[in-house]
C-alpha cells in the first residue's frame, strides 16, 4: 500500500460523500493513524476512549454512531467488542491504486532519499476540510436532523422542536446578531442552560412549599405568652 495515493484516494472520497461531517473525518484520520503506527497491519484492535480522546469526539453516542457509519458506508471494517480488556478490531481498507512502497510519515525528513516529498498529513486534512464546505455545520437540514441529535444526547423530541423553531426563527444567529457557525455546539449549549433552568425552578419549587412560619391550627390562644 502507498500511503500518499492512500490518503489521496480516501480524502477525495471524502470530498463528494455528502453523508459525512467532520466528526467523521476526524475519527478516520485518528484510526489511520493509528493504523500507521502499527505500521499498517490487516487489522488492528483499538481502546475506544483513546480513540474518542484524540478524535475530539465529544461523547460515546456520537463516537458509536460514527463508527458504525464509516463501516455501513465501506470505509472500513468494524468488529465491536464486548470484552473490556480486548479492544474492538479494526480493518481499514486500501483506498491506494498500486502496490507502491509503504511510506511511513517522519518528523524530521522532509522528503525521501529518492527526492519524492512526503505529503505532510496536515495538508491533506486541510484539502478535504476545504473541499467538504458543503456539508456545513452552521444549521441542520431539517427539523428530523435535529430531533435525531437531541435524542442521541438522551433529550426529549420535545426540546428537539423548540430548540429549531427558536433558531429557525431568527436565522440561526446567536442574539439574532452573531452566524452560528456549529448549531450542535449551540444545541449542547441549549441543553446545559436548559438543565441549569430545571435546577433553579426546583429550587424555587422547594423554597415556596416550605413553611417558615410552622403554626398550629390547634394553638390554645387563653396561654401566656
Amino acid at each position: 500500500m502507498n500511503y500518499i495515493k492512500h490518503l489521496n484516494a480516501v480524502f477525495l472520497q471524502f470530498s463528494k460523500d455528502g453523508r459525512l461531517n467532520p466528526t467523521h473525518i476526524s475519527l478516520y484520520v485518528t484510526l489511520f493513524q493509528l493504523w500507521n503506527n502499527y505500521h499498517f497491519p490487516v487489522n488492528f484492535h483499538i481502546n475506544r476512549e483513546e480513540v474518542i480522546q484524540f478524535s475530539k469526539i465529544g461523547s460515546k453516542t456520537t463516537y458509536h454512531r460514527c463508527i458504525k457509519e464509516l463501516h455501513h458506508w465501506k470505509y472500513l471494517l468494524y468488529e465491536p467488542s464486548h470484552n473490556p480488556f480486548h479492544g474492538s478490531k479494526i480493518k481499514m481498507f486500501n483506498f491506494g491504486t498500486s502496490d507502491g512502497q509503504v511510506l511511513y510519515p517522519s518528523h524530521t525528513n522532509i522528503g525521501t532519499s529518492n527526492g519524492q516529498a512526503v505529503v505532510p498529513i496536515n495538508k491533506h486534512i486541510q484539502t478535504v476540510i476545504n473541499n467538504t464546505n458543503g456539508n456545513k455545520l452552521d444549521r441542520p437540514k431539517n427539523e428530523n436532523e435535529v430531533i435525531v441529535f437531541f435524542q442521541e444526547e438522551n433529550w426529549p423530541e420535545l426540546e428537539a422542536k423548540k430548540f429549531y423553531n427558536h433558531y429557525q426563527g431568527i436565522g440561526w444567529k446567536v442574539g439574532g446578531k452573531t452566524k452560528i457557525i456549529d448549531w450542535q455546539a449551540t444545541a449542547r449549549n441549549w441543553m446545559l442552560k436548559a438543565d441549569e433552568l430545571k435546577t433553579v425552578k426546583t429550587v424555587v419549587a422547594v423554597s415556596q412549599n416550605t413553611d417558615n412560619l410552622k403554626t398550629s391550627s390547634n394553638k390554645n390562644y387563653s396561654d401566656p405568652l
